[in-house]
């Protein structure tokens, strides 16, 4: 635990913020306005639960993930049913973000292709190669205080996305009025909404290493009050 507050709030941030954010936009035409309600219900059950994954960790300090408190809770079976949950799911968002810059990486650059020998990539498959091969370094970091740098960087490119489309609106001439919904609430958008509510919280994975590579975890409910409060 050497990672101070504020990388803690970085590598937090950098989990939460992105594509989920990003898509909110698209979540609100689907569902509505009144779909917001299921934005503050996921982000306050986020919270609530981090607070109890913070309290199961002050409880038994040999407890360190997920898996472990799985088998402080139910035994063996406990630890086997939430490690096949979590190492799916965080499986399964890795390679949703790694089709996700394949797909786009493609549309700016069309029609880039790599010869290797026998081997030739292309496209979308050449893209996924590559964001893997540059991502793959930054999980061989043992210290969230050095990947803490990392998040900072990725918490910035957010942030030049976000004034991208600011200055596109505003300064390009664009606008901010379209052709989105003015209904309140699309019954039928609504499984939409909230999975890609949902996916703006995926990173409460990374909760118990957070808190475990916090130096000081009693400022751990803070983290998450600022964490999830941007």
């Amino acid at each position: 635990g050497s990672a101070s507050f504020v990388r803690t709030c970085l590598n937090g941030v950098n989990a939460l913020s992105g594509v989920g954010v990003l898509s909110v936009p698209y979540a609100l035409s689907e569902g509505g306005w009144l779909s917001l309600l299921l934005l503050a219900a996921v982000a306050a059950a986020c919270w609530y639960t981090g607070l109890l994954v913070g309290r199961c960790m002050d409880a038994d300090p040999a407890i360190r993930t997920y898996p472990d408190i799985g088998q402080r809770a139910f035994g063996s079976p406990g630890r086997l049913l939430v490690s096949s949950f979590l190492y799916a799911e965080v499986y399964l968002v890795a390679v949703g973000f790694l089709i996700l810059d394949g797909d786009n990486l493609d549309k700016l650059f069309p029609g880039s292709s790599v010869a290797l020998g026998p081997v030739s990539l292309a496209g979308k498959q050449l893209f996924v190669v590559l964001v893997a091969l540059m991502v793959a370094p930054t999980t061989w970091l043992r210290s969230l205080g050095v990947l803490a740098y990392v998040s900072a960087a990725g918490v910035f490119a957010s942030l030049v996305v976000v004034l991208s489309v600011l200055w596109v609106a505003a300064v390009d001439g664009v606008g901010f009025s379209g052709r989105g919904t003015t209904t309140p609430l699309r019954l039928a958008g609504l499984p939409t909404a909230l999975g890609l509510y949902t996916f703006c919280y995926c990173g409460h994975a990374v909760f118990p290493t957070l808190y475990t590579c916090m130096k000081q975890k009693s400022q751990f409910p803070k983290m998450l009050a600022v964490w999830l409060g941007l």
